[in-house]
């Protein structure tokens, strides 16, 4: 499976960003989606994650109410559309994909967010 991000940008505090992830390969192996991201100096963490069958999703805590999580499994993307960005959300943002198996966790190359204040 290879994941490839893209729509990630500059922007003021309280703007908006859309990223996507497009996913190829054996994708039937992917069983859930998730975006996570990485500020500098700071662990990787979990954003929003969404499984396959596009229903159920969560969100961490900061970051709900303001971004939504959807997938079009017609088209094998992901997206993350964030408004009400803040500085505090500044991050490379990376797309994951697990399967049923350990072995199956993909990740994209990451994209990244900036949000002025």
């Amino acid at each position: 499976v290879q994941l490839v991000e893209s729509g990630g940008g500059l922007v003021q505090a309280g703007g908006s960003l859309r990223l996507s992830c497009a996913a190829s390969g054996s994708t039937y192996r992917i069983t859930a989606m998730g975006w996570y991201r990485q500020a500098p100096g700071k662990q990787r963490e979990l954003v929003a994650a969404i499984i396959s069958g596009g229903g159920s999703s969560n969100y961490a805590d900061s970051v709900k109410g303001r971004f939504t999580i959807s997938r079009d499994n017609a088209k094998n993307t992901m997206y993350l559309q964030m408004n009400s960005l803040k500085p505090e959300d500044t991050a490379v943002y990376y797309c994951n994909a697990k399967g049923y198996y350990p072995r199956d966790d993909y990740w994209g190359q990451g994209t990244q967010v900036t949000v002025s204040s």
